[in-house]
Parts: structure tokens; C-alpha cells; sequence
């Protein structure tokens, strides 16, 4: 590899500057290791933009930057600054700047002008010490660990980058469900919903307390692209194979749902019956009770699901608990069937799709936008 030349005279200030950041930062990692190192690699993303564009405008010049301080501090402070690394950190502030995470509500104005200070003097060989205060109030603004922030750098698009970040903040997703919801296109397959459509509307004025509904705690359609079906198969062939990635149905489900059984017999008079699924949610507080079905829906679907919950109200709901809802999963629904065959029944029944494979990109762009647009058209009609 080639010697490095032309590093900038004030290279050893930014150096320094970022050695005191990460010893402060250190010192106080035993309170929240995640956040404060978070926030820290955000600063250190901005240092180093904020060098490439007070130093010379010259090729290279960020490349040589990076390069130096990589083998510097891992040589000061061992793994977690390679190239890569720093690569990352500084994408990190380039998605997240300063406009968008310093609300004067959460930071004061003198962190503020300290901001904005550090960030004039990276142009003139100053000294450059780290803020400790400072660190401490960009931990609100990152509440996510680092690795969630990495694996939101991977989407491209900033709205549903943003909706990703809100969703785990709101939901408490893990990491691995947060890969899950981003491999699988969430942000992008929930137009194709309805449900999703009206819960996206009700987030921007929802309020602490808000109770949530069996229609917008369901998805349709679900994803189930990780069953690696065959082109034919059977109910039970369904049933065994989301038994066997219960994890990741689970995750499709979302992080409300506690599995309970499969196949819960129930007898009625001389006749035995089997349900599928059996879950408990915890937000709507009562059972939910899935049918699978490999074909298209029919009315004598809703008819035997009302059955069965009729049953689970008498025997299996607990006190304290709402009413048992049920979920017909199927291949197919026709809209006008399902709608007279579920409306106004006394227990509440919803009708599902589910699909093997995700949809194909184009559409679930064009439908995003169109529901973007009737979202629009309804919140322009409800102003006037």
C-alpha cells in the first residue's frame, strides 16, 4: 500500500479530539454502554465530515482521513474502528444530522453553540475536546442500539428508513426483528393492506391510551416466504410448517403474540373438533384462534369459526379478558363474500390472506403510492 501523505497540520487535533471523546465516553459506558457509544460514533461520523469539508478540497482527501485515524485508535483502542467502521459512522451522521436530531426541547442552547462551535473549529488548528455533557444529551436522540442503527443505514429510502426506526422504537423490536420487517419489505408491502393503510393514518394522531382494534392488530396479507412451500399442498402441511418456523410467524405476527397450542380439541355433543392455532394478545387482551385454510375463503368458513369462538367464550376466556377474536387465514378471499359473510356477526371474525412469496417490487410501489395518495386526498378533504 502506498505511504499516506498531505495528512492535514491539524490532523493530531482531530485525532486527540476524538481519543478525549472516546475516553469520556468510556468512563461513563457502565450506565448505558449502548446509547452514550451510539451517540459517540455519531459525533465521530460528524467530526470527520466536518474535517473533509473545512480541509482541502482535494481527491482523496477523506479516504487518507479515515485511513489514519483506523490505524491510530485501534491501535489506542483495539477492534471497532476499522475502515468499515468509520465508514459507517460517518454514513450514520450523514443520514441522521444535526437538523434532523437536535430538537431545542432535548438539547440546550449552549450544547447547541457547542455543536456548532466544535463543528467551525475542525476548519482551524485548535484544540479539539470532547463534551462529555454533550455525549450524554445525544443519548435521547439514539434510543436504538448501535446495530439497529447499522442495519437501518441498509435502506436507501429515508421515509422508510424513518418509519423502520419509529416502528422499533414503538414496538420494541430486536434486532433480528428489525431484520426480519426490512428483509421482508414491511415498510414497502403495507400498502397492499388496508388495515395497515388506517393504521399508518392513525399514527400521526395518536395519543398514550389509545386502544388498538383486532383490524389493525392483524396484518393482510401476511408473508410467509420463510415456509418454503411447494407448489401443492395441504392444511396440515401449512399448520406443520409455521409449527417449525413458529419463531419467524411469530415475527410476522408482530411482538404482540404469545402462542398457546395447535390442534385444541373441543367436543360438542357426539362431534370432536380441532382448532389450528391458538394465540393470546396482549394488547387486545383476549384469545385469537386461527383457521388455516389452503383455498379461498367461503362463507362456511365464517360459520365455523363463529363455532368455535362461541366455545372459547364459554369455557376458555378468562376473567378480565375481552372476547375471543378469530382469524380465517387463507390463499383467497373475494372482498364481497367476506364482507357479508363477516360484518355484524356477534364475535368479531376476520379474514386474512396469506402469500408464500413476497409480491413483486413494482407493485407494492405502485400501490404504496396510492395509498399515499387517497391518505392525501382524505386529509385534504377533511381541512376543507
Amino acid at each position: 500500500m502506498a505511504k499516506l501523505t498531505a495528512i492535514p497540520e491539524n490532523y493530531d487535533n482531530i485525532r486527540s479530539g476524538i481519543v478525549d471523546l472516546l475516553q469520556a465516553a468510556r468512563s461513563a459506558a457502565a450506565r448505558n454502554v449502548n446509547s452514550i457509544m451510539t451517540a459517540v460514533y455519531w459525533d465521530i461520523g460528524r467530526r470527520i465530515v466536518m474535517s473533509e469539508q473545512g480541509g482541502e478540497q482535494r481527491a482523496g482527501y477523506g479516504e487518507q482521513l479515515v485511513e489514519q485515524l483506523s490505524r491510530d485508535l485501534t491501535r489506542q483502542f483495539g477492534r471497532g474502528f476499522g475502515r468499515a467502521n468509520l465508514w459507517q459512522m460517518r454514513a450514520f451522521y450523514t443520514a441522521w444530522p444535526e437538523a434532523r436530531i437536535r430538537p431545542k426541547e432535548i438539547l440546550s442552547t449552549k450544547i447547541l453553540q457547542t455543536l456548532s462551535g466544535e463543528s467551525a473549529s475542525l476548519k482551524n488548528p485548535k484544540t479539539l475536546a470532547a463534551n462529555p455533557l454533550m455525549v450524554l444529551a445525544l443519548t435521547n436522540q439514539f434510543p436504538l442500539p448501535w446495530s439497529a442503527y447499522v442495519r437501518l443505514l441498509s435502506v436507501k429510502n429515508p421515509d422508510a428508513r424513518a418509519f423502520y426506526e419509529t416502528e422499533a422504537l414503538r414496538s420494541g423490536w430486536s434486532i433480528r426483528q428489525l431484520d426480519r420487517q426490512i428483509g421482508s419489505q414491511f415498510y414497502e408491502r403495507i400498502a397492499l393492506s388496508k388495515n395497515k393503510a388506517a393504521m399508518l393514518k392513525k399514527a400521526t394522531r395518536s395519543e398514550p391510551g389509545d386502544t388498538v382494534t383486532p383490524e389493525e392488530a392483524l396484518k393482510d396479507p401476511f408473508v410467509l416466504e420463510f415456509l418454503n412451500l411447494k407448489d401443492e399442498y395441504s392444511e396440515s402441511d401449512l399448520e406443520d410448517a409455521l409449527i417449525r418456523h413458529l419463531t419467524d410467524f411469530l415475527l410476522e405476527l408482530g411482538d404482540d403474540f404469545a402462542f398457546l397450542g395447535r390442534q385444541r380439541r373441543l367436543r360438542m355433543d357426539d362431534t370432536w373438533f380441532r382448532i389450528d392455532l391458538m394465540f393470546f394478545h396482549r394488547r387486545l387482551r383476549c384469545l385469537l384462534i386461527i383457521d388455516l385454510k389452503v383455498g379461498k375463503f367461503s362463507y362456511a368458513d365464517a360459520g365455523q369459526m363463529h363455532l368455535y369462538l362461541n366455545y372459547a367464550r364459554e369455557h376458555w376466556m378468562k376473567p378480565g379478558e375481552n372476547p375471543p377474536v378469530g382469524l380465517i387465514l387463507c390463499a383467497e378471499k373475494g372482498a364481497i363474500e367476506a364482507h357479508y359473510a363477516l360484518d355484524n356477526l356477534p364475535n368479531k371474525v376476520l379474514a386474512a390472506e396469506y402469500q408464500t412469496v413476497l409480491p413483486d417490487v413494482q407493485t407494492m410501489v405502485n400501490e404504496l403510492e396510492r395509498s399515499r395518495r387517497e391518505l392525501e386526498e382524505r386529509a385534504a378533504t377533511h381541512r376543507s
